[in-house]
């Protein structure tokens, strides 16, 4: 067949029309009978509690409004407060510190974070501060000077260290422990390629922790450290193994003691642990979706429902035609004009 032919062939071909549109889909949202069945019953259960608590007698609510702003109350609730705010931050440094440790290629270094870990996770914290309120039973006197030679500066320890500090002494410490593995664990979630490239561009060991490492590892870190200082603020109530007594716990059970209604007192003491925890809680959620900027934004776009029919835009080839076809979107849809 000629040339001539081969052309007239092809000129005489029609390309195929372009199919319709696809209609929008209608979805049909899927009802759950039984979800709501089981929610109706746990919201009525909860409502027959709220009930009962406020007209059983034993509760005693005018005695809770009587004692919840008691000043002996408020101030022991700012002592465990203050008890929660001066361990975490020891514990945070002393923490940061292990961390490093645990991660230093010397096994000397390396062995003695661990030995300090094995040490205080695996003993109870009541314990811990037992021990700590004994210390003077202990050490006698705080000597300064060179070891096995006359001290320069010698004092009672009782005198130095009153039960208030040796309270945070001892949750300081043990919490050191817990907050050693998390900074650790932030650390190793870090890719090896981010120091390496910061070691690349000249940055010192300082400046690749400073700017590279830490502030990434910070949305790791911020979520368990947020449940530590939570834990914190409720294991306070056991510094009365030091034996300290002006934290909120023992001194709502020393009111108690006088008015032979405990209940009312315990109920006081939780409403106070609710609201520095509710408050602690908010200030974790801001924290890590402060530090989580750009990693949790993973969700794609959300479309306008009207404009999602199914068309593509582009140029394509379709069979049996010689140049190109082009596909575009309805026109009478937003975005398909040209």
């Amino acid at each position: 067949m000629s040339t001539t032919e081969n052309s007239g062939a092809s000129a005489g071909r029609t390309p195929p029309a372009p199919e319709p549109a696809s209609v929008p889909i209608k979805a049909i949202r899927l009802r759950h009978p039984w979800r709501m069945v089981f929610a109706v019953v746990i919201v009525v259960v909860f409502a027959l509690l709220l009930v009962d608590a406020a007209f059983r007698p034993a509760y005693d609510w005018p005695s809770v409004g009587k004692y919840i702003f008691d000043r002996r109350i408020s101030q022991a609730a700012l002592v465990t407060l203050e008890l929660t705010v001066y361990s975490m931050v020891i514990a945070i440094i002393l923490g940061v510190i292990l961390a490093v440790m645990r991660l230093s290629p010397n096994p000397v270094v390396k062995s003695i974070a661990w030995f300090y870990l094995w040490v205080f996770r695996g003993t109870p914290v009541y314990v811990q501060l037992t021990i700590w309120g004994l210390i003077s039973l202990i050490y006698t006197s705080i000597d300064i000077g060179i070891p096995f030679m006359e001290p320069w500066v010698s004092f009672p320890t009782q005198a130095a260290l009153n039960l208030f500090t040796l309270a945070i002494i001892g949750l300081a410490l043990n919490e050191a422990a817990y907050m050693a593995e998390i900074v650790r664990a932030g650390l190793l979630a870090v890719d090896r390629g981010q120091e390496e490239a910061a070691t690349a561009l000249g940055m010192s060991w300082s400046q690749t922790m400073t700017r590279v490492i830490l502030p990434q590892s910070m949305r790791v870190i911020i979520p368990p450290t947020g449940n530590e200082v939570i834990s914190m603020l409720k294991t306070t109530s056991l510094v009365t193994a030091v034996p300290f007594s002006f934290e909120l716990f023992t001194r709502s059970r020393d009111i108690s003691a006088e008015t032979f209604n405990p209940i009312p007192l315990l109920i006081v003491a939780s409403l106070w642990y609710l609201f520095f925890t509710s408050i602690l809680m908010v200030g974790q959620h801001f924290l890590e979706k402060r530090f989580a900027r750009g990693v949790g934004d993973r969700q794609p776009e959300k479309k306008d429902p009207g404009t999602a029919t199914g068309a593509f835009t582009g140029v394509v080839p379709v069979i049996g035609s010689d140049p190109p076809a082009i596909v575009t979107p309805p026109k009478d849809r937003p975005g398909g004009q040209q």
